[in-house]
């Protein structure tokens, strides 16, 4: 008897049959029927997208948290280069009342 090949699905294409279940309200044999599969690897496919969900998420934060962190960056390069400017001024209007002679 020639063993049979099992499907190899790709990442995508286990999230299409995940949500075929989970938000169509497809019945899980049906779905596993359709697509050649067991339901014991359908219910592990549902355990990892659950316990991995996170990840999903994650990619978008981290860039959050990159842009973020390049508006801090400039945000404090401009506070700098105005703390500098003014201690300019205040230099220049110190010496401007010293030469008139009221300080």
């Amino acid at each position: 008897m020639a063993r049979r090949r099992r499907p190899n699905f790709k990442p995508l294409e286990k999230v299409a049959v995940l949500r075929e279940v989970l938000l169509d309200g497809e019945s899980v044999s049906d779905v596993c029927e359709r697509h050649g599969l067991q339901p014991s690897q359908f219910y592990t496919w549902q355990k990892q997208l659950f316990e991995n969900g996170g990840a999903a998420f994650t990619r978008d934060a981290d860039r959050e948290r990159r842009g973020l962190e390049r508006t801090v960056a400039k945000l404090t390069s401009r506070l700098a280069e105005k703390d500098e400017v003014i201690a300019a001024i205040t230099e220049e209007h110190v010496a401007l009342k010293k030469a008139r002679g009221e300080l």
